[in-house]
């Protein structure tokens, strides 16, 4: 039986993509960190719905689009056309248009709304703001090493996701959204 661990980290040193190593608290490794958090939460989400809920493939591809961009970002810039993953060209396209489908079928936002409602709820609450610390995280990796774009954009997209998927799932649910606070810009707007 081969064994799954290796003692190459036991130094607190860990490889990426091109076979270079760096120290495990290296920023590319949080970020990388932060995006399997996220895709864990997304799992977590997933297991909450039933198998054959309209969002589970959305969240299958989401997963698997996690996957390459944690490929992606563990490789340097300088060594990424050595990197066989890609992502679709339309990603960041995609996800908009899901996130305006969704929130078609919402009321309009006029509060911050409290995280909770129902499992379902925290968990989406808990894959955006997942997906908020691991954009922080990217951005901080760009600024020493260039992250694609796309990626950058496709983690602030997804926040949106979740939080349009929160407030659809309260609003169609006998759980109501918990106000905290009138946005006081839209207030004005009224």
């Amino acid at each position: 039986m081969r064994r799954i661990y290796t003692r190459s980290g036991d130094a607190g040193s860990t490889g990426i993509n091109g076979g270079l190593r760096v120290p495990k608290t290296d920023v590319r490794i949080e970020a990388n960190g932060c995006i399997d958090e996220l895709n864990v939460a997304i799992g977590t989400v997933r297991t909450t719905l039933p198998r054959d809920h309209e969002w589970q493939s959305l969240l299958r591809e989401i997963q698997l689009n996690l996957m390459t961009s944690m490929s992606l970002v563990a490789t340097r810039s300088d060594m990424r056309d050595q990197n066989p993953n890609s992502l679709p060209a339309n990603l960041v396209e995609q996800i908009e248009e899901c996130i305006d489908s969704i929130n078609a079928r919402c009321s309009l936002e006029y509060s911050f709304i409290l995280p909770g409602g129902t499992a379902l709820a925290s968990a989406l609450h808990q894959a955006r703001v997942l997906a908020r610390k691991a954009e922080r995280w990217l951005w901080r990796l760009n600024e020493q090493d260039a992250v694609p774009s796309e990626i950058l954009i496709y983690l602030n997209r997804l926040s949106d996701l979740f939080f349009v998927m929160v407030r659809h799932k309260l609003q169609h649910t006998e759980c109501k959204e918990e106000i905290w606070r009138e946005f006081g810009y839209k207030r004005k707007l009224k």
